[in-house]
């Protein structure tokens, strides 16, 4: 039998498009021959579960991340994302948020990285400090003295992207940002962000699809974005009567159709003195722009979607054995002082067939971290 380091390069690289992520770094740390393979890719992967990110440790600064599809935690060297906050994910890329409330598109493993100029503020006369003291206030129930770590967890509710940069250069970024969550774009070469204009209340979510972003509003109402000389939101969807008041609406591109997902939670008292949000129940539905209804979902056959201030993400389980077909995969959402104080605590999968929700990690809590964990997926270019 032939020895490993004999096989010839070609055996090699098709050897790597059925490798997993993690799997991935450790083939290219075997020999300089096979990380020389590995660099040097010609055929998309295999489809990847994703990521969670989550914070960085106090003594390396290494950034944490949890893998899904071998149920690992990873801590890895990226001085890019140093003491920063992660408020969104879009095809490989992350938005992150330093100290100084200044935003960076980062591929954390290719390492590049495109500097976003300063988000946006109520006025021409406002600056991000003021912004930033307004938005607290307004969320915290009073003006105080807040940290600038405090502060740059609440200027950007989530942040998505049109394309991958690495494909179009020509790509959109949106941000939901301030206390109504005001959609704002930022286009590859502007100096500025271009706030759009829409009703004052605190939207709920951002998708791209099919060449538009929508976004969602608290009666379920659904916008499209007009980037006309004055960009403004226009109404498109259905408003229908709600039951309930979901903590969370999510608009998702799943395998070419636009769903609306409701997520409802329960306040639960632990040990600890404060009410903690709970997930309880996930509503799915597909909003018909032409008939102006709502179709419900049952079921999602052998797919899982996964929620939270990431772009929508959906994988076929029949993929990935350890995937829960036909179930909603979410994040913690709960402010980033409960995330901080008691770690991460409201992450699961909901399995729609039952309606029940269990763990897909063996920690009973996540480690405390600045704001919630963002799911992400390595897009072809980080291999």
């Amino acid at each position: 039998m032939a020895a490993y380091s004999d096989l010839t390069n070609d055996v090699l690289e098709h050897i790597t498009n059925f490798l997993a992520f993690p799997d991935h770094y450790r083939f290219g740390a075997v020999c300089k021959n096979w990380r020389s393979v590995s660099k040097r890719r010609r055929y998309p992967p295999v489809p990847q579960l994703p990521w969670l990110v989550l914070g960085e440790e106090k003594e390396t600064r290494k950034r944490k991340f949890y893998s899904l599809s071998d149920a690992k935690h990873y801590s890895i060297e990226i001085p890019e994302l140093h003491g920063r906050y992660i408020c969104g994910s879009s095809h490989g890329w992350l938005f992150a948020v330093d100290i100084k409330i200044n935003g960076t598109l980062v591929n954390p493993f290719t390492r590049e990285c495109y500097e976003l100029p300063p988000f946006p503020s109520f006025s021409t006369k406002t600056d991000v400090t003021t912004l930033v003291e307004k938005v607290l206030s307004d969320y915290k129930g009073g003006p105080r003295n807040f940290t600038f770590e405090e502060m740059r967890t609440l200027i950007v509710f989530k942040a998505i992207l049109s394309h991958d940069p690495k494909e179009r250069s020509d790509f959109t970024a949106m941000i939901m940002f301030g206390k109504f969550r005001t959609p704002a774009f930022w286009r590859s070469g502007d100096l500025c962000w271009t706030v759009v204009d829409g009703p004052e209340v605190s939207m709920h979510d951002i998708v791209y699809f099919k060449g538009n972003f929508y976004v969602l509003s608290p009666g379920n109402e659904l916008y499209v974005v007009d980037f006309e000389s004055k960009p403004k939101l226009i109404e498109v969807g259905p408003q229908v009567d709600i039951e309930g008041i979901p903590a969370q609406r999510y608009l998702i591109d799943f395998n070419g159709n636009l769903l609306l997902i409701e997520r409802f939670c329960e306040c639960v008292e632990e040990k600890v003195e404060e009410l903690l949000n709970v997930t309880v129940e996930f509503n799915v539905m597909e909003p018909n722009l032409e008939e102006n209804i709502l179709y419900e979902w049952h079921h999602l056959d052998d797919f899982a979607v996964f929620l939270g201030r990431n772009s929508s993400i959906y994988v076929n389980s029949y993929h990935f054995p350890k995937c829960k077909r036909n179930g909603i995969y979410f994040t913690h959402t709960t402010d980033s002082h409960s995330a901080e104080k008691f770690g991460c605590h409201d992450l699961g999968v909901f399995h729609m067939t039952n309606k029940t929700i269990s763990k897909f990690y063996s920690d009973e809590v996540f480690p405390p971290l600045v704001g919630s964990p963002v799911w992400f997926t390595p897009n072809p270019w980080s291999f």
